[in-house]
């Protein structure tokens, strides 16, 4: 009889098996996860082991994904190598009755430092927004040389009592302001000075984080779908501030020459694949119609 009880005992470990296979592939197939409270004895009862630690057990493998190890931080694997530039993106809000005192003492003040060269920095660019986001204003600088320059021309501005005054009267025009310290995308062009006059168009992703790498693959791609006009101005990704930010800035003659190079996009194969999984990796999208203010 001995030989009938083994075979009794076999039978159930295989319907055990198999009972966890069925389990397994239908919590696969449907994405459900356990709870301990409604079955507070499951896990015990389909572990391989009493002996094993709880951490692999066969259901806890089911819920943790395995991520390989990076070799290197997406700052260094996105950015320019043959540069080391740093930006700083500015948002100012400013009060509706003082915007234009704003752009005023920004005129007499920001050049001068651009122009200066004890400050080893760039103005690129400086905005009001058009649609978006009213009465506010955008500035981008670049910083050659990367966070000891950024130091560097802060310690010194520091010094200047021009600058001092300047942002004692800006404060009092003000609602709110916020940066971000900015990494260039390798495979944008350079901000340049352009002729114009020009429409600007800022277009800021908030991204899930861990898919900053998955986006630069993407858009290394995608960008060439969007140079036939000359349109792309810079394409930056945060360091400092909110991260996981992207912000694509292109320029254009106006808003009907925007329309039209935007809708032969879409004539293009292959690009409405990468704007469908690209908005696969997005949380939020913030757009800004802007004019220039200053150069």
């Amino acid at each position: 009889m001995g030989w009938a009880r083994e075979a009794v005992l076999v039978t159930c470990q295989l319907k055990d098996f198999r009972a966890r296979q069925s389990v397994g592939a239908m919590l696969r197939h449907t994405g459900f996860h356990l709870s301990r409270q409604l079955l507070p004895n499951f896990d015990k009862k389909l572990a391989f082991s009493n002996n094993r630690p709880r951490e692999d057990s066969w259901l806890k493998s089911l819920f943790v994904r395995k991520v390989d190890p990076r070799k290197d931080a997406h700052s260094n694997l996105l950015a320019k190598k043959e540069t080391s530039s740093l930006y700083k993106l500015q948002f100012h809000n400013v009060k509706p009755e003082c915007l234009e005192a704003y752009n005023k003492i920004c005129q007499e003040v920001l050049p001068k430092i651009h122009e200066d060269k004890h400050y080893p920095c760039t103005l690129v660019g400086t905005w009001n927004t058009w649609y978006g986001e009213q009465d506010q204003a955008v500035h981008l600088w670049r910083y050659e040389g990367g966070y000891p320059v950024l130091t560097e021309v802060m310690n010194k501005l520091k010094e200047n009592q021009e600058f001092a005054e300047f942002r004692k009267a800006r404060s009092n025009m003000l609602l709110s302001r916020k940066n971000q310290l900015l990494l260039e995308f390798s495979f944008w062009n350079e901000p340049v000075p352009r002729s114009g006059p020009n429409i600007y168009e800022l277009r800021s992703y908030q991204l899930r984080p861990g898919t900053m790498i998955e986006w630069g693959n993407y858009w290394a791609r995608a960008i060439r779908f969007r140079q036939d006009s000359n349109e792309a101005v810079g394409g930056f990704f945060s360091q400092i501030g909110q991260l996981y930010m992207v912000h694509h800035l292109w320029a254009y003659k106006d808003l009907q020459t925007r329309e039209d190079i935007r809708n032969a996009a879409w004539h293009k194969h292959g690009w409405e694949e990468l704007v469908y999984y690209t908005g696969n990796i997005l949380i939020g999208i913030k757009h800004f119609i802007l004019l220039i203010s200053l150069f």
